[in-house]
């Protein structure tokens, strides 16, 4: 008789779960009798005591830090740490070993990868034979690159493996490193922290928050499945966007660098750019600097703008024509005795004009130079240190001179950014030193001083406060603000026809033939200026060897927008009047960079006919975007594409985001800051090659009106920094 098959599903069900169960009570039964897992047989003992608990660090990216255009000055990049697995009990990967089981040949491929010594490598991996599980190979084997992590992977050596690691990157390499400061690695070597400038004062914002998995493992390292498991997630740090202009400040860098090797024994140079009407730096920079990649062989770590107090002389002069101007005591045509001033006390302690047999001591111009009768306002145009004192001691008093440089806010914190200042030094108590407060000596101001002090000259009296942070932003949506710098009012030491006043009178400096700032000029656009020299304090007396030229000028002349201050120690030159070009490089690209420029008509040919089918457009920005996603971008518009480097990321552009642009315009994408291929520039305008200068910072010298008929260098040559291009226009 056949047996009837049984088709009851249910009792299958049931019986499956039943036995399920009976597995699971026996595992249960295993892990909390036993202490053993029934599925991988481990001892689960030791998970008790926490011996076999993980904790694998999720590393926060360090938030990064922007030029104003998004061009990255700082960045974590994500590193790779070799690590090289020695204990040949480590359980195979499927028929690969897991450990390093051929040292000499590990050592051989690894050598040249690494730019290593392959003895040096293979002394690491003998560590083995002393029972080491692991090792990695010093620090030649840290922070690699993914390019060199793909690499050695591509090899195929069994027993490497590799660990994550952050390293701080400063793409412009030196940059307002004594601004920015930088950021490496915390005493556990895993996240960034900032150590100094920008990277530290800002670090609370900067500063991530690393995240963590914690899991079980087996004897063997592998995780076990089923068992509790916790997991952080890392939280980024936020951005920073600062007021700087990355194209503005390269050219700083370079002027800098020229000046160290144009005078003698420049002991330091430094320099700014400031937009007068909102406070934004656009520039700021000194020498010697650094490096913040290497930061080899640091040798100043001041800010020199904001931390060196120094008598910066003639520029102070100013300070003395506004507050009699402002008073209402002043008449520029005026004149007085442009010799000696030789100066006794009156009863106040105050100089006074007296014979030079009653004198205390003599104050003379520059070289000793004798004037004669001259008018007041020549005597600011042409320096002159003689109608300073005559100024203040006698058309205004010292006292309400010292009244109008608390109101422009010397000798006291400008507060900016949480910057580590200085506030200068006054000496205000015996006559003589009344007396050389007149032409800026005996008393120290700051860098930051002088630009807050010059927005309210070149600007219409208000004083404006300098900063550098422009906003700071979440990592995760660039539209939430944390925090929005602001231009911030620090009231009005003078009427807004004083400043008028003071601009007509600084014209002359730069546009005079007598004025001390005539070889300072640009055929961009005119600039109003004050030049200033001065002896260095050294020890209670003065170093005559040594002196700080300086010019501040603002520009354009008509409509000041923006300052520039450049300033440099050296052994004294009468050199330093006439040499001038790196300041009028720096003047020059500011210019460019604004669009302060002259256009001339000669730029547009009288045969020329109207296109048709011209059309305006926004352009885009397109930083940080790659070069074929940009020509992309493009494509539509008409524009001229001038691809310059051999990157594949556009570092820099021209026209700037959001400038009007025509179809056919010619448009520069930058992607590397050290060489580029020559165009064929002839049949360019000024504008066209000032726009090449502006966007590479490299040295250009443009001669004649009209349209490029030459270029020194051939196109299709290779250009390397340092190299000067002459470019000669014609009609």
């Amino acid at each position: 008789m056949a047996h009837k098959r049984n088709t009851n599903p249910v009792g299958r069900i049931t019986l499956v779960t039943m036995v399920a169960m009976a597995l699971i009570v026996t595992d249960v039964f295993f892990v909390s009798v036993r202490k053993v897992h029934l599925r991988s047989g481990t001892d689960l003992r030791a998970y008790a005591e926490d011996a076999n608990t993980v904790k694998e660090d999720i590393l926060a990216s360090r938030g990064t830090i922007y030029d104003r255009n998004g061009n990255i000055i700082a960045q974590d990049v994500r590193t790779y740490n070799i690590v090289c697995i020695l204990d040949s009990s480590r359980p195979n990967e499927g028929d690969k070993p897991a450990y390093v089981q051929d040292r000499e040949k590990t050592a051989e491929t690894l050598a040249p990868i690494l730019k290593m010594d392959k003895q040096k490598i293979l002394d690491y991996l003998s560590q083995g034979d002393n029972g080491k599980y692991q090792t990695e190979l010093g620090s030649e084997g840290r922070n690699l690159s993914k390019e060199v992590k793909e690499q050695i992977e591509a090899t195929g050596l069994p027993g490497i493996e590799f660990t994550d690691s952050v390293e701080r990157d400063y793409p412009y390499g030196q940059f307002a490193s004594n601004l920015i400061g930088y950021a490496d690695q915390d005493e556990d070597g895993k996240s960034t922290v900032g150590r100094m400038g920008l990277e530290l004062i800002l670090n609370s914002y900067l500063q991530g928050k690393d995240g963590y998995r914690l899991y079980q493992v087996d004897k063997n390292g592998y995780s076990l499945p089923g068992m509790k498991e916790e997991h952080v997630s890392a939280i980024n740090g936020r951005n920073v966007y600062l007021t700087l202009d990355s194209t503005i400040q390269q050219q700083l860098e370079n002027s800098l660098q020229q000046t160290s090797t144009l005078f003698p024994n420049v002991s330091r140079a430094w320099g700014a750019v400031m937009e007068i009407k909102t406070g934004k730096i656009i520039g700021w920079g000194q020498y010697p600097s650094f490096d913040p990649n290497t930061r080899e062989e640091i040798k100043e770590y001041n800010n020199i703008g904001a931390q060196l107090p120094y008598e910066a002389g003639s520029t102070m002069k100013s300070f003395v024509w506004a507050a009699a101007i402002n008073e209402g005591k002043y008449n520029g045509t005026d004149t007085t005795n442009g010799d000696d001033y030789c100066f006794g006390s009156d009863a106040q302690g105050n100089p006074v004009r007296v014979p030079e047999s009653q004198a205390y001591g003599c104050i003379y111009n520059a070289h000793k130079t004798k004037y004669g009768n001259v008018d007041l306002d020549r005597g600011l145009i042409t320096s002159l240190n003689t109608v300073a004192l005559h100024i203040q001691n006698e058309v205004i008093t010292p006292q309400i001179h010292l009244d109008y440089l608390k109101k422009f806010g010397f000798f006291q914190p400008v507060d900016t950014d949480g910057l580590q200042e200085s506030s200068g030094q006054l000496n205000f108590n015996t006559p003589a030193d009344r007396a050389s407060l007149s032409y800026g000596q005996g008393s120290s101001v700051t860098t930051l001083q002088l630009l807050q002090a010059y927005s309210a000259i070149f600007g219409d009296g208000t004083l404006i406060k300098p900063y550098f942070v422009d906003s700071v932003r979440d990592s995760y949506d660039n539209s939430k603000v944390i925090y929005q710098g602001q231009t911030e009012k620090k009231g009005n030491p003078i009427t807004p026809e004083t400043a008028k006043t003071m601009q007509n009178i600084l014209y002359g400096t730069a546009n005079s033939k007598l004025g001390t700032a005539w070889y300072y000029q640009i055929p961009e656009t005119k600039i109003l200026s004050k030049t200033g020299t001065t002896e260095v304090a050294s020890g209670g007396t003065y170093n005559t060897n040594q002196t700080i030229s300086s010019l501040m000028c603002a520009m354009p002349a008509d409509n000041p927008q923006v300052m520039v201050y450049y300033a440099y120690q050296s052994d004294y030159t009468k050199e330093s009047v006439y040499k001038t070009d790196p300041v009028t490089s720096l003047l020059r690209k500011v210019a460019m960079v604004y669009g302060f420029t002259n256009e001339n008509n000669s730029d547009k040919t009288a045969d020329q006919q109207p296109i048709a089918d011209i059309q305006n457009y926004e352009m885009p920005s397109l930083l940080n975007h790659t070069v074929t996603y940009s020509q992309n971008a493009l494509q539509n518009y008409g524009s001229n594409v001038i691809v310059l480097g051999n990157g594949n990321t556009v570092i820099d552009q021209y026209p700037k985001a959001g400038n009007t642009v025509e179809t056919g315009q010619r448009v520069f994408l930058l992607t590397d800051t050290a060489s580029f291929t020559m165009p064929d520039m002839t049949g360019w305008t000024r504008k066209d090659v000032s726009a090449l200068w502006a966007v590479t910072g490299f040295s250009f010298k443009i001669s004649g009106e009209g349209k490029v008929t030459s270029q020194s260098v051939p196109a299709g040559t290779a250009v390397t920094r340092g190299t000067e291009i002459e470019v000669v226009l014609s009609q």
